[in-house]
């Protein structure tokens, strides 16, 4: 009933918590029990001790004599509230603070615009990387070593390459391939077989005491220095406004140089270890310069194309839309390197194929996105790379040999003057608007070295002997160019009057009359059966395949405006 109580609940359930209490301290002892006779070796069993009666202490399992123990002796380390681990974040923090550094001064460069706009910005990274380089030398620093040829052909390239392609100014690029192609792949070949030869015949002079540089290693120089770097000349060119077709060949001829350059670098590298060069290895490279060259094209295509079609259906995903973007170009060079085929040739086609068919698919957010990336990755590798080139200018061994350094500086700007000269007066009947004196002047003197010359001399393979010298002498040659030719290019320009572009013609009404004089051209080449570049042009936006790569309206209107 309510309010009674029963005096013996409070005994049964002492009771049960008695039995339960022992229960477990029997479970325990017989599991303990049971796994130091597992621990034991055969043999060594002993009498199982009798049940202990009162409390139980359960103690951890000790070992035979020569086993590990439970608890060693050792002397117990605190627990560390602060530590330091800086062998792990090395490579990625030193990187970070070198792109800061490098980063704060072209925030400097650009706060006083009186000095960018006569200095190159390449010679300031360069003054600053001069000055940081004397400092490390100063407490016996060495410079990280973050510049190898995987890092430069994999990492630091591909973007400098890729902005190229992506801003080349496509309308007058096509209208001068002809011209691009000649000055590049000719011009290079030129520059390099020139070069190379005439430092050979210097090698055998005995006062140099250069003798045990063969043919092939100054073949392999050669071809580092051919490659040509005119940021700076562009930047003037754009500024002052020079004549479109000056502007575009220098344009084309720097971006295309490079890769002829890394093709013949990659040839050299491996003739240079032959010990006999037979005629059979003159016509295999020649073979494989073609095959590098043109599996890179078509590497590009397919690339471009995939990517075109990719963004048709990202209307839903917008956000990862600048994404393929960068995957398809990168994988484009990944898969061109894989196979041996020139990278830089197909990362640049990909990019000119795709440009304006992903532009008609994506968001305005997303193209914005996009430009912004390639121009903030670029800008990264190349102020690296000019950067480091002041680092270790003070920091690295150098190689003085003032003989073979000053021939070099001879005979680069020699032979691509003489070029410049043989090879204009040899395209100039082929072209509408031939180059006049200024033109040719300007095209010789704006072949300034600078990014992909540096990082090839500077990831010669260690069995050149000497990779020292040719270090040496490229970092002088390209010293010179940058600075002498880089600063002196402005003025240059004004005073010999190199003819210019109206800008004030950039009108609806000139675009619309220029679009109609294409098309009209167009159909004179074909009636009369000329096959310019008008008659081309019409015939790749004929291809069955290109309404597949982007909206059937966007292309509709793509070809209007083409």
């Amino acid at each position: 009933m309510r309010g009674i109580s029963h005096p013996t609940s409070g005994a049964v359930g002492e009771f049960f918590s008695k039995r339960l209490s022992m229960t477990m301290k029997l479970a325990v002892y017989f599991l303990t029990t049971g796994l130091t006779l597992l621990t034991l070796p055969c043999g060594s069993f002993t009498e199982v001790p009798s049940k202990p009666s009162g409390t139980v202490t359960v103690l951890p399992p000790v070992h035979p004599a020569g086993g590990p123990q439970a608890f060693p002796n050792a002397e117990k380390s605190d627990l560390p509230v602060f530590a330091m681990n800086y062998s792990r974040i090395q490579v990625p923090f030193e990187i970070t603070l070198w792109v800061l550094l490098a980063s704060f001064a072209k925030i400097g460069f650009h706060i006083y615009h009186k000095v960018t706009f006569w200095v190159p910005e390449s010679c300031l990274l360069i003054s600053i990387g001069l000055m940081v380089g004397a400092i490390m030398h100063a407490v016996h620093e060495e410079p990280p070593s973050v510049l190898s040829y995987n890092i430069f052909f994999l990492y630091i390239l591909p973007p400098m390459v890729l902005d190229s392609g992506y801003f080349m100014p496509t309308r007058p690029f096509f209208e001068n391939i002809g011209t691009v192609l000649w000055f590049a792949v000719v011009g290079t070949l030129w520059n390099s077989i020139g070069v190379g030869m005439s430092l050979y015949g210097v090698c055998q002079i005995g006062a140099l005491e250069v003798q045990d540089i063969n043919l092939q290693e100054n073949l392999l120089f050669a071809s580092i220095i051919s490659a040509v770097d005119p940021v700076a000349v562009l930047n003037v060119f754009e500024d002052v406004s020079v004549n479109e077709q000056l502007y575009i060949v220098v344009f084309g001829e720097s971006l295309f140089s490079d890769a002829v350059t890394v093709v013949l670098y990659n040839m050299f590298t491996f003739v240079a270890e032959m010990p006999v060069v037979e005629t059979v290895d003159v016509f295999l490279g020649v073979a494989k310069f073609f095959v590098v060259g043109l599996g890179g094209l078509a590497f590009g295509l397919v690339f471009g194309f995939v990517a075109s079609f990719t963004t048709r259906f990202t209307s839903n995903v917008r956000e990862i839309e600048p994404l393929f973007i960068f995957m398809y170009s990168y994988l484009a060079y990944l898969v061109a390197e894989l196979f041996n085929i020139s990278s830089i040739m197909a990362i640049v086609t990909c990019a000119l194929t795709m440009k304006y068919y992903v532009e008609e698919n994506v968001t305005q957010r997303s193209c914005t996105t996009i430009r912004h990336v390639v121009k903030m990755l670029s800008s990264i590798s190349e102020t690296l790379i000019f950067f480091f080139l002041g680092v270790v200018t003070i920091t690295t061994e150098h190689e003085w040999n003032w003989g073979y350094i000053l021939f070099t500086l001879l005979f680069a700007f020699l032979w691509r003057g003489l070029g410049i000269l043989v090879l204009t007066q040899i395209i100039n009947p082929f072209r509408t608007i031939p180059f006049n004196f200024k033109d040719q002047f300007m095209l010789g003197y704006s072949g300034l070295r600078g990014a992909v010359t540096f990082a090839l001399v500077f990831t010669l393979p260690d069995h050149i002997v000497r990779k020292k010298l040719f270090v040496t002498a490229t970092i002088c040659i390209i010293l010179f160019t940058v600075f002498i030719q880089g600063i002196s290019i402005r003025p240059l320009v004004e005073f010999i009057n190199v003819r210019r572009t109206n800008r004030n013609l950039d009108t609806i009404n000139v675009e619309v009359h220029s679009r109609l004089m294409e098309h009209a051209i167009a159909g004179i080449e074909d009636i009369c059966g000329q096959w310019g570049h008008y008659y081309w042009k019409d015939k790749y936006v004929s291809l069955p395949v290109l309404p597949l790569l982007c909206d059937p309206q966007a292309f509709q209107f793509f070809v209007v405006l083409n």
